[in-house]
């Protein structure tokens, strides 16, 4: 198998069963979550980097820690790293376990085409720009079949980069190939109500483990309050309680909630994954952790 992906909503341990088999496939693992690329924010993003040692010794993992929290960093950016980090595994002669729950990530890493940094075309778009807006749209629609935003069609500025997007990609079809060519997705799901309470057990544990410090250090280093909501979720509510906005049992109570939509957003994305064809192997989260590692080798195997 060219890559295994570990997907699932938050809290259902897919780093765990990624780190089991890994070890017993003699795998390295790829983070595909927005914010554990940043360093020094650990227990907000539910980094449980103890997970990764297996009998004391340590699998390998990538994209994590990789930037200062306050950096920018994008899908596109992902995309580009994920595919560093998937060729250099794969040269090793290693597996390759693609592991997290931010959808668009996994959607960049399993697409089949690249994102394409496309530079602008000087001479086309002085030639393009006599053109009318109608003319525009019938070059467009020459290019490509469907054209899925239709601000592509309204927007005259928007047009134009959209036909020097596609010329540029018809002259460059070799570098649009993913390195990706098989792939198996496995996908943990647990009872509603069951992933409900392991959300507020789980805060409550990081909190206790120092997530407000962690917070505090953060704004310590320069990170913004601004930039703290920008990171979402977690940070966003202590950053209000520090602020004095909320009570301690505002925050705890407005995050639970806000971990629990996010998960059933997840969910979302996965359902909507499928409807596009995706293949998604589900698996009990609550079964033992020696079930889940044969069940996923059997899966794997089929």
């Amino acid at each position: 198998m060219s890559l295994i992906v570990i997907l699932g909503p938050t809290a259902v341990g897919k780093t765990q069963l990624a780190v089991q088999l890994s070890d017993k496939l003699d795998g390295e693992i790829i983070s595909a979550d927005s914010r554990q690329v940043y360093r020094d924010m650990d227990l907000g993003t539910g980094k449980d980097l103890k997970d990764y040692i297996v009998d004391g010794k340590q699998v390998p993992f990538h994209l994590i820690d990789i930037k200062q929290a306050g950096d920018a960093y994008n899908v596109f950016d992902f995309q580009q790293d994920f595919y560093i980090s998937y060729e250099a595994i794969i040269r090793k002669g290693k597996t390759a376990i693609l592991c997290g729950g931010t959808g668009l990530y996994l959607e960049a890493a399993l697409a089949k085409e690249k994102m394409l940094e496309v530079p602008e075309n000087t001479s086309l778009r002085e030639e393009l720009t006599v053109l009318s807006q109608k003319e525009l749209i019938n070059r467009l629609t020459s290019l490509i079949k469907n054209v899925h935003n239709n601000t592509d069609l309204i927007d005259r500025e928007r047009t134009i980069r959209a036909i020097e997007i596609e010329l540029f990609k018809s002259q460059h079809v070799e570098l649009q190939l993913s390195p990706v060519k098989k792939f198996k997705i496995i996908g943990l799901r647990m009872e509603r109500e069951n992933l409900r309470k392991r959300i507020s057990e789980r805060l409550e544990v990081r909190l206790q483990e120092g997530m407000m410090e962690e917070a505090e250090r953060l704004l310590n280093q320069g990170v913004s309050h601004e930039q703290l909501d920008y990171y979402g979720l977690e940070y966003r509510f202590l950053s209000a309680y520090m602020q004095g906005k909320v009570s301690y049992d505002e925050m705890f109570e407005g995050l639970v909630q806000a971990i629990r939509r996010f998960a059933k957003k997840q969910m979302t994305w996965y359902r909507r994954m499928e409807k596009k064809g995706q293949i998604i192997y589900w698996i009990d989260a609550e079964e033992s952790m020696d079930i889940k590692v044969q069940q996923a080798l059997k899966l794997l195997n089929k």
